[in-house]
Parts: C-alpha cells; structure tokens; sequence
C-alpha cells in the first residue's frame, strides 16, 4: 500500500538540510532516468568514438528543419546536449506570439533611449495585435500565409494608411528578427508578407501647411523682435535662431554655452519628455546617439550674442532652464494673435530643411545639419518654402 505523503518545498528542504535526503544524488538520479529515456526514444543512432573521431555524436532534427550534428566527448555529455535540445523544444511548443512579444519588449526596453518609444509600441500592440488571432496562437503554427492573412486584415479593418502600417509593422519586424536570432524560429516569415487591400489614401502634404514660406517668416521676426525688446525673455531668441539652426526643439533647449564654437554648434543632447511621468529631463545624447556640428551663421551668431550666458543652459527664464512646450507656447500665442492656424516646432526644422534645399545647399549636407542616418528622411523634410510670387520667378528664370 501506497502512503500518501504530499511532498511540498520546505518538507524537500528539510529533508536535504538534515541529511536525509543527498540533493547531488537525487539530480544524478533524475539525469540518469531522463538519459535512459532518450536512448530509447532518439531516432538517432549514437555512435561512440572510433580511429578517426574522438568524439561521440549522433544527429538531431527540429521539425521542418535540416537535422544537426550533436557531439560530446563522452556518451553522457552527448546525452546531456541532447536532453537540452528536446526540453528546449518543448517549451517552445508552447511558446506564443504573446509570449515572444513580451520577450521581445523586455530585450527592446534597454536599448531603446526613448520612453515614448516602448510606450507607442505597447499601444499599438494593444490596439491591433492582442485582438487579432495571432495573440494566442503557438509560435510555431504561425506561418507566411495565415501572417498575411491577418496583415491584409488589420490594413483593412483599421483602415490604415501606408505610412501607418509601416509604424505597426515595426513591431512584426523586431519580434521576428528577436525570434530568428534566439533561434526560435529559422527564418523571418513576415519577409515574403504581401499586403494586397488599399491603403488609406493620405492628402499629400505641401508646403503650405509643412514650413513657413518667406512671407510668413517676415512678419513672424518681426513680431518675435518686438516681444523680445519688450520681455527680453530668450524664448523669442530661441525661435529666431532655430530656423537658422534647424535643431529639434529638444536639442535646441538642451543647449549650452560651452556648445558654441566659433563657426559651429556642438549638439550632444536633447531633452525628453516621459509620457507616464509627463516629466522633462535632459540626457547626454540625441535622438540618434550621434552628436553633430552644425554650421553657425553670422545671422545666428548675431542673435545669440544678445543672450545672457551667465546660467548653465543658453536658453534659460529666471534662472530656469527653458522647455520645449514654452518655445512651442510662442508660435501658438503668435497664431493667436494673428488669427492663423498654429504651425508647430517641427515645421521650423522642415523650413530650416526646405530653406537650404531652395538655396542649393547639398542634400547630404541638409542630411549632415539635420542629424538624420538616412538621406530618405532628409527628403521627406523638403518641401517648396517660397511664396507663389517667388516660385514663379524662380521657374521663369530657370525657362
């Protein structure tokens, strides 16, 4: 008759801290059953150690992949590689698309300096993949076909633009690669994917609406020098020089005096914005980990020379350190006041960009100014920043 002892973690604690039970001998027992047990079930042949070869070795093959050779110098290791290779499977029989996404995000997070970054792709995993068959579905069973399939049906169902299947896209893409590298899977199943159902039609951007055409530029100066004359407050300066600078707002309130070269300024960092705090703070590199020397104007120099240099950043009120949202807070109030729709901080880069572009500066030295790593993104930043009069002339010159 079987006694009916529960065993539970303090009891087998107990045990092995009194001796009765020998930890070593019980995981050798249990390693020895588990070899015994693969002997019989591996498919294999284990061959042992012959003139030519020194190593025991045998093959082991995951399903629909090509089989691998195992070796150990004894029969045991050998063995011992092998129990690795069959528990790892397993576990990956139950291993889900949820489950890789979360391994996923966990690796992602370090690497990643933006916050607002995980925290997009938490939201976009929300709204388009957790209600999606693919949340629950084994790894494993995931193929290009059913992957296209429910692809074609996001696109389709969200509605979603080109542009916004590429920035959920970006998500597949990470946890597939994450997959294949940690072996999970042998190769990426969403590179053959093919999205057949139209995309959202997108009313094409112009420059009207992305920069600040000449006109606008005049009368926004003169409006940022009479505020300027009556606050002195560098918030106005900050606006001026920036389309002479081009910098990303966070770059250019991260500033500092030591960063003003002759002819150039040093950018190294930039402020961001934790979206669960909503706190700003300051870290010592930019958006792309890169710094960059961009090119100072005597224009630039002129206006900058007027700042108070005393604090530790360029831009500072009453001792303070500016923020983004206070230089976005002076194109809203000038919109305001004029009766026009506000243009945001972005859009003084995309002038900056457009401006140089109209000018015949190099489209790998507007690439170079802006910080950015490919020359695609650049040209996404160039639109027409003259007024109809001048591009008229322009055309008329050039005809």
């Amino acid at each position: 008759m079987k006694n009916n002892i529960k065993f539970d973690d303090n009891l087998l604690q107990i045990c092995v801290n009194s001796g009765i039970i020998n930890i070593d001998n019980v995981l050798d027992l249990i390693m020895a059953n588990k070899r015994e047990k693969l002997k019989k079930a591996h498919k294999y042949a284990i061959t042992p150690p012959n003139k030519g070869n020194k190593y025991w070795f045998t093959y082991y093959k995951k399903e629909n992949a090509k089989r691998i050779l195992v070796r150990g110098y004894s029969e045991n290791e050998l063995l011992d590689k092998l129990i690795k290779l069959y528990e790892s499977d397993q576990n990956l029989e139950n291993f889900t698309f949820y489950k890789l996404y979360l391994e996923w995000l966990e690796y992602k997070t370090p690497l990643t300096n933006s916050p607002n970054t995980i925290k997009r792709h938490r939201q976009h995993y929300t709204k388009y993949f957790e209600p999606s068959k693919l949340h629950d579905m084994k790894l494993s069973a995931i193929d290009t076909l059913l992957l296209e399939t429910e692809c074609n049906r996001i696109v389709k169902e969200f509605n979603l633009s080109r542009k916004d299947w590429v920035n959920a896209k970006t998500i597949l893409n990470g946890m597939f690669d994450f997959a294949r590298r940690k072996k999970y899977i042998t190769e990426n199943p969403l590179e053959d994917v093919r999205i057949s159902v139209k995309y959202r039609q997108v009313v094409k951007k112009t420059g009207k609406s992305q920069t600040f055409n000449t006109d606008e530029l005049t009368a926004l100066n003169d409006y940022l020098d009479n505020m300027y004359e009556q606050t002195k407050d560098s918030a106005y300066i900050a606006v001026k020089v920036n389309f002479l600078l081009g910098l990303r707002v966070g770059e250019l309130v991260a500033l500092k005096t030591e960063d003003i070269l002759e002819n150039q300024i040093h950018v190294v960092r930039e402020e961001i914005r934790d979206q669960e705090t909503n706190q700003c703070y300051v870290v010592e590199h930019t958006k792309t980990n890169d710094d960059r020397f961009v090119v100072l104007v005597p224009k630039a120099k002129a206006l900058l020379d007027k700042l108070d240099k005393s604090g530790t950043y360029l831009f500072e009120r009453d001792g303070e350190r500016l923020r983004a949202r206070q230089i976005a807070y002076v194109l809203e109030k000038y919109a305001e006041r004029q009766g026009i729709q506000t243009k945001s901080t972005h859009k003084m880069r995309k002038t900056y960009a457009s401006m140089l572009n109209a000018n015949g500066v190099p489209l790998d030295a507007i690439r170079e100014q802006l910080g950015h790593t490919e020359l695609s993104t650049t040209l996404s930043y160039i639109y027409n920043p003259l007024t109809e009069q001048e591009t008229f002339s322009l055309i008329s010159g050039a005809l």
